[in-house]
């Protein structure tokens, strides 16, 4: 199979979907890898690099658009990517279609076959291809949100950790999953008084015992959330329902109840945010501040640490990669019901259930949608 690895193109973006290990393995495989002159300059990853390994680069993005079967990327594709796209071709980035009918739209359109790293589960439920970035995210959120509680950010002036006699700052993470979890980790670090919320009794018990403590856990209800926004300086949005739309579990009302420069970091931008008053930033202006509160809201936020992001993203992803190209995609998908819950968009079908309800847009279900692609083995 001829894969290929674009340039990213999203505003400071710099990550990469394929690294000169990955084409490696690839090419031992017996595939053909493109990858676009420049993709991994922003890394450290120069042209030569992936030369060595067996790539062939590309000048143009439309090139290696129209020369590739599979199509690998790290952000969802833009509008001029988007329009690039075909029929029997495959696309596997993170897609974040729910709160982005455009894109969907597009992807339909262009009766391409659209997989989205973030709806891939493995055999316990999880994430395993959201979960690298997700841990990127969480450690991420804690940073910028101190750098944005400064004074000159538009922030409060707290220091997380205070200094003794002075107390430290409040955070509230709203969510106890993996993001939830390694924000936790670094503002315990620092020093700050940490509350996590959530509705899952059983995690609520594990963070208690793997912080021993050192954090406060409570049952996520609406009254419980009004009364901890009143006291807290940073609050980290860290919600996820795989492939909606994320709840919005602060609302406009509820900033008259902040204090004045405190903090909102929404890592569930990519999902239409968990904020009432969430709108995508860039890392060119990554906060604005509304009713005196500050918001952070960058939608690829482990896009500021690339070249680590990069590396744990393409650890995961991989093998499944390895899988499309070698069993074919029509068949990979098929044979692992996990993988098959990364299809969303199938021949101008939109394939995955949540994001059909988060769009309004009727639904077929991936393996329907799939089996008469498998009967035509030319297609597949």
């Amino acid at each position: 199979m001829r894969i290929g690895t674009p340039r990213e193109i999203k505003v400071h973006e710099y990550r990469v979907g394929l690294t000169p290990a990955g084409v490696r393995e690839l090419v031992a495989h017996g595939h053909e890898v493109w990858v676009e002159a420049g993709a991994g300059d922003g890394i450290g990853l120069s042209d030569e690099a992936y030369r060595k390994q067996g790539a062939r680069m590309v000048d143009t993005a439309e090139a290696l658009f129209a020369g590739c079967e599979l199509i690998v990327k790290v952000k969802e594709p833009q509008p001029q990517e988007c329009a690039r796209l075909r029929e029997r071709q495959t696309l596997f980035a993170y897609l974040h279609l729910a709160p982005d009918a455009a894109q969907a739209r597009a992807l339909i359109a262009s009766g391409c076959t659209a997989i989205a790293y973030e709806t891939v589960r493995d055999a316990g439920g999880s994430l395993p291809l959201l979960a690298p970035m997700s841990e990127v995210a969480g450690r991420m959120a804690v940073q910028a949100g101190a750098h944005a509680l400064e004074k000159a950010q538009g922030g409060s002036g707290m220091l997380l950790g205070g200094v003794p006699g002075v107390a430290p700052a409040e955070v509230l993470i709203l969510g106890g999953g993996v993001v939830g979890y390694n924000a936790a980790r670094m503002a315990v670090g620092l020093g700050a008084r940490v509350t996590v919320v959530d509705r899952s009794l059983p995690r609520l018990q594990w963070l208690d015992e793997r912080f021993e403590g050192r954090l406060i856990t409570l049952y996520s209800t609406r009254d419980t959330v009004e009364t901890l926004l009143e006291r807290a300086d940073l609050v980290i949005g860290a919600v996820l329902i795989p492939g909606a739309s994320a709840p919005r579990l602060v609302q406009r009302a509820d900033l008259a109840r902040m204090r004045r420069g405190a903090v909102l970091v929404d890592v569930a931008i990519d999902q239409g945010g968990c904020f009432e008053t969430s709108r995508p930033t860039t890392h060119d202006a990554p906060s604005y501040v509304e009713q005196g509160v500050v918001h952070y809201c960058v939608a690829n936020m482990p896009g500021a640490v690339a070249r680590t992001s990069t590396f744990a993203l393409t650890n995961a992803t991989l093998p499944c990669v390895l899988a499309l190209a070698d069993r074919g995609v029509a068949r990979a998908l098929l044979d692992d019901a996990h993988l098959r819950e990364g299809l969303n968009v199938h021949r101008g079908q939109v394939t995955h259930a949540a994001v059909a309800a988060s769009l309004g847009l009727d639904h077929q279900p991936a393996n329907a949608a799939l089996k008469p692609w498998w009967t035509h083995p030319d297609d597949a």
